[in-house]
């Protein structure tokens, strides 16, 4: 298999994939694209790729995109472990929240790029737009972990990374965080397949 990335390993959707592989304990070789210098639209590689985005996953001649799309197709080919929850209820949850962290809060994600995750924090304060991003975002975080437990459902999950890699936009710039979602961030960033990401060599900004 191979999986195509950003060449500053700063992409969400990338370390997610990368994570959701890692995770199967599949063998797989990273192939970094340079999306600076536009290695992302070449004819080859958007003949691939179909939408010219990463991250792409190819796979005995198959190639996907979209981190969310990878997720569930490698469930499908490797069922165990785990993925997602095991109860239909909690699975469907899980989706949920990943295609809202896909959709909505624009504002944070421009205010606190992922610059700020995988290289240095920002002075810059938050815009208006993206206080009410932030505030949308802990409210929510909030509710879904108000059980307490050390993970959305109970056991770890794919959406588990991508809520925390949202919060930790915040978390590792030091805005204001509640505790209790720090303290959750924190945890999940510790995963192994995170912590192989972040030891990716990344180009200076």
């Amino acid at each position: 298999m191979l999986l195509y990335v950003d060449s500053q390993f700063a992409s969400p959707y990338a370390l997610s994939a990368f994570v959701a592989l890692r995770t199967k304990g599949i063998a797989f070789e990273v192939v970094p694209l340079d999306l600076a210098a536009s290695q992302n639209t070449t004819p080859d590689y958007k003949e691939t790729s179909l939408t010219g985005r990463v991250p792409t996953l190819v796979c005995d001649g198959f190639a996907l995109s979209e981190s969310s799309a990878i997720a569930e197709y490698l469930e499908e080919l490797h069922p165990i472990p785990r993925l997602y929850p095991s109860s239909p209820q909690a699975r469907a949850r899980a989706r949920q929240v990943q295609a809202w962290l896909r959709s909505d809060l624009l504002a944070l994600r421009q205010d606190r790029s992922t610059e700020v995750i995988f290289y240095r924090p920002t002075v810059s304060p938050l815009s208006p737009a993206g206080e009410v991003a932030a505030k949308k975002l802990l409210q929510a975080a909030s509710a879904l972990l108000a059980h307490g437990e050390g993970h959305l459902f109970g056991q770890w999950c794919i959406a588990d990374l991508d809520l925390t890699v949202m919060l930790n936009r915040l978390v590792l710039n030091g805005d204001p965080v509640p505790e209790a979602l720090a303290s959750y961030a924190r945890r999940q960033w510790q995963l192994a397949a995170v912590q192989e990401w972040l030891r990716f060599p990344r180009p200076a900004l």
